[in-house]
């Protein structure tokens, strides 16, 4: 889409889905891979001139004076920085004003939700976020758009907040496959391009809250294997080893520690001026011991050193993207439990739209690849995403 095309999508539709804090509408671009690419910032990575909230009116006069790494990258490569997309308050659970472009009323997920909701409505072509727990693919699913959370460590987190390090990934949501390959060979400079694998061997892994899951999201993955089955795809149910099943609540402890650790002076400083859900979080996190916290770490690396055997003899991974459709409320972001191992263990993920309810709600699933084959699933992605139910609306 042009900028134009985009402006005048945010005129007609941004006081409803309110996806943005901040716009240049004199923004420009160069010339490169992704001349006239219109780009949205996640409200947590620095854009020089364009104030760095992180969704907190205590950092409302935070403007930096240089662009994130990544958003440097991004823009030699010539594309358009349009501005900085609406976050939940320091990329954890309070959100922010950013309402479901598919259905209002309902949750866009978090805590990308301003940059999932941009795309997903036509008002930027491409959009960086972030997942420390399931911010991007979350909010991908509830919206009904592309999101590639990426290797852990594949794209630099300079200019970006610190909310937990040894989680924090940088990500992207993007309208079509080919927009989100040539982003990420921008950020990293790998453009390669491997042959997609065939046939391609693919797991369906119903994960360790299987049961979190809603009956018509399970019938969503079900219906989706089957349909890839057909299409040639060699189609066989996984079980995951054992200690996956701790891992998502070692995630979620790994996650509150150290969002202590490198948010709480905030929360220490300004105790009036943080919501009661990141106060809580804080808390909580500082209430961990450091046993606790060492032993969380040790099963992380455990499960990341079984990874590369759950992949001998697949080639990726099929699972929900989430528990549901985007549930109906703006108080929540919604369940990251569908994300949180795979965070953990730095896998890449690409999520997408599976299937469609008949309320305009999308039901999205993920692929996941081991770590460091990034190129390769978004190569391989072509041949699951023929079967999916994109929508670039």
């Amino acid at each position: 889409m042009s900028l134009k095309d985009c402006l005048a999508r945010i005129d007609a539709r941004d006081a409803a889905v309110h996806g943005w804090s901040c716009i240049d509408r004199n923004a420009t671009g160069g010339d490169g891979p992704l001349a006239g690419v219109v780009l949205g910032v996640k409200d947590v990575i620095d854009v020089a001139g364009m104030p760095t909230t992180h969704g907190s009116p205590i950092f409302a006069d935070n403007i930096p004076d240089a662009d994130a790494e990544a958003v440097a990258r991004l823009r030699a490569a010539g594309a358009v920085v349009l501005g900085k997309s609406v976050t939940a308050e320091f990329a954890t659970y309070h959100p922010g004003p950013t309402v479901n472009p598919r259905k209002p009323g309902h949750t866009p997920g978090g805590s990308s939700s301003g940059s999932a909701a941009v795309v997903a409505d036509g008002q930027a072509d491409i959009a960086l976020g972030t997942q420390t727990a399931g911010s991007m693919i979350r909010p991908g699913s509830f919206c009904g758009t592309l999101a590639l959370k990426p290797s852990f460590g594949r794209y630099p987190l300079g200019g970006v907040l610190d909310t937990a390090p040894s989680l924090d990934t940088l990500g992207l949501f993007g309208r079509t496959l080919d927009l989100l390959q040539r982003a990420d060979a921008a950020i990293t400079g790998e453009d390669t391009h491997p042959t997609p694998r065939q046939p391609l061997r693919v797991g369906l892994c119903r994960s360790p809250v299987w049961d979190k899951a809603s009956a018509e999201m399970q019938q969503a993955l079900l219906a989706f294997a089957d349909t890839l089955a057909k299409a040639g795809c060699i189609v066989s149910d996984v079980s995951l080893p054992e200690p996956f099943a701790r891992l998502g609540d070692a995630q979620a402890l790994i996650h509150r520690k150290e969002a202590s650790d490198v948010l709480g002076h905030i929360r220490r400083d300004h105790p009036d001026r943080v919501s009661a859900a990141f106060r809580a979080m804080i808390d909580a996190g500082a209430a961990e011991s450091e046993a606790d916290y060492r032993a969380a770490r040790a099963l992380q690396e455990e499960c990341k050193a079984l990874v590369p055997g759950m992949f001998a003899d697949l080639d990726l991974l099929l699972a929900p993207g989430a528990p549901g459709v985007a549930p109906e409320g703006l108080d929540s972001t919604g369940d990251p439990a569908f994300q949180r191992i795979w965070t953990a263990v730095g896998a890449p993920c690409l999520g997408f739209p599976a299937a469609w309810r008949e309320d305009g709600l999308p039901l999205g699933l993920q692929i996941i690849a081991k770590p460091g084959a990034d190129r390769q699933l978004l190569s391989d992605a072509a041949t699951i995403l023929a079967h999916a139910a994109l929508k670039e609306d």
